[in-house]
């Protein structure tokens, strides 16, 4: 089963005394990277957290958001540290008088200074932390349905694609059954003209032009091409495809630029042209799967 990397989700959950809300939003990542904005409460808790988000998200750049309510008030609303707020008007009194300045502190003056506003600490019980993890839960499960019915958009693109180099392929290989063989015919009636007055051993001057169709020959890289493909969409229904798949596009790239170095098909060449194009797109698609 594929899943993006993008969704977003939302999860609450509370009592007759607490309530908890938490807001989860996912973009790509190469890894699992995990932004927390924590209110102070849970400050010793952020590990146990983590752990959690780690059990239930494989990949990508997670934003969490969690914030805390008590007995209906935000337990982050903010109190004057008293204490701080004098030391800080004292300094102040001393800067005026040691700079000579006469102006009047102002309140947006205060205000620019984060430090004199404090939270109250709330101390959270067992259950109330265990009530944080249930919105926490639901935040990702939400993601993680919103990362599904992405995944499945992202499958039928990614099949649609296939099917196209599919039909690119078809057209290579009807091509190549008769390509060869003209090749070889122009090949002989050229070399014919050019040595019709000298004498030349034509047993050798066959073996030399079979040589020559042989080397053109792009079966097996049709073979092979078709393989990836097969596995390809195999691969769509494992649990964590994206390297498998990136893997598989790189070998299907690499069989396509050799179908087009050794082509003698003009056809073929584009055709090739076309399928690579369609691997790029794949290949692009991938970054976003989980």
């Amino acid at each position: 089963m594929i899943y993006s990397m993008t969704g977003y989700g939302k999860g609450s959950a509370q009592n007759e005394n607490f309530n908890s809300e938490v807001e989860v939003k996912s973009v790509n990542s190469r890894f699992l990277e995990i932004s927390l904005k924590l209110p102070t409460s849970l400050m010793n808790r952020e590990y146990e957290i983590r752990e959690f988000i780690k059990s239930k998200i494989n990949r990508g750049k997670l934003s969490v958001i969690i914030q805390l309510k008590n007995n209906g008030s935000n337990n982050d609303s903010l109190f004057i540290n008293k204490e701080k707020l004098k030391s800080y008007l004292s300094l102040v009194k001393e800067l005026k008088k040691a700079a000579k300045i006469s102006e009047k502190v102002k309140l947006d003056h205060l205000l620019n200074h984060a430090d004199i506003f404090s939270t109250p600490d709330l101390e959270l019980s067992d259950s109330e932390f265990h009530l944080i993890k249930k919105a926490l839960d639901s935040a990702l499960v939400e993601l993680l349905k919103m990362k599904k019915n992405e995944g499945k958009e992202l499958t039928k693109d990614l099949i649609k694609r296939i099917k196209i180099i599919e039909s690119q392929l078809e057209k290579i290989e009807k091509d190549t059954a008769t390509a060869a063989s003209e090749y070889f015919t122009k090949l002989k009636e050229r070399i014919s003209i050019l040595i019709s007055d000298i004498n030349i051993d034509k047993d050798r001057l066959q073996q030399e032009l079979a040589i020559i169709a042989d080397k053109a020959d792009i079966t097996e890289e049709c073979v092979r091409l078709r393989s990836h493909i097969k596995f390809f969409l195999e691969s769509l229904n494992d649990s964590e495809p994206g390297r498998k798949l990136n893997f598989l596009c790189q070998e299907m790239n690499r069989e396509a630029n050799t179908i087009s170095s050794k082509s003698i098909s003009t056809l073929t060449i584009h055709n090739s042209v076309f399928i690579k194009e369609e691997i790029e797109k794949i290949r692009e698609q991938i970054q976003n799967l989980e």
